[in-house]
Parts: C-alpha cells; structure tokens; sequence
C-alpha cells in the first residue's frame, strides 16, 4: 500500500492557476465612432466617454487619454517543472484639443478583448 500511495502524494504536488486582472472598463468603440473633429468639444468627449485616465497640458492645447487594460496570467507547476505565461492588452484613445477646447483630432486602439491565457513556449 505505501508503494502505491507515494507516487500519488507527488502527484498531487502539482498545481495550476488562472487568473484576470482587468483595469478600469473596456473603451466604447461606439461611443468614440461619435467624435468629430472640429466639432466636438471637450464637453462631449467628457460626457460621451466619461472622465479620462489622464490629463496632459500642451501649452494652451491639451491631450486626454482614456485607457482600460486586460491581463491574463496563467501558470502550472509539476513537482520538477514549472511553466508561467501572462498577456496584457490595451484599450487606448488619445484625444487632442485646441486653445479653446475643441477636438482637433484622436486616435484609439482596441485591443483589451484580444488578451489570452497561454504558458511561455506554447
């Protein structure tokens, strides 16, 4: 009986995790697909995306970024292995203003949804 019960116990020192980090809510592609340029102000990218992650002063213009983020760790260990991977993405929309607020252009990118769980190697 202990012949068959040691190599169980090592067995069952191995161990896997999952796990999910997300940062703030993903970006609404919707919701940025309204922003004008030229017409938009500062008060509807505030109401259309809400307040944003950070707030940069360009002299009398300014730029606004709006981020969310998305990371997927995953890891196992065997008795004598041990294998970790971690992905993280990025919802990001720049938008930039004139002296008097209003937007001169943005641009976004994406990509938070597209995180995934793999370990290194695979």
């Amino acid at each position: 009986m202990p012949r068959i019960l040691a190599p169980l116990l090592l067995l069952g020192l191995g161990s896997c995790f999952m796990g999910q980090l997300k940062v703030d809510e993903n970006l609404d592609p919707q919701a940025i697909s309204q922003l004008q340029a030229g017409k938009s102000t500062s008060a509807d990218v505030l109401m259309l995306l809400g307040a944003p992650s950070e707030v940069i002063e360009l002299g009398n213009k300014s730029a606004w970024l709006y981020q969310s983020q998305n990371t997927k760790q995953m890891g196992l260990w065997l008795l004598v292995y041990g294998s970790y991977g971690e992905d993280t993405q990025f919802d990001r929309c720049w938008v930039f203003f004139d002296e008097n607020g209003v937007l001169t252009h943005y641009g976004d990118n994406l990509n938070a949804d597209s995180a995934e769980y793999h370990l290194s190697g695979s």
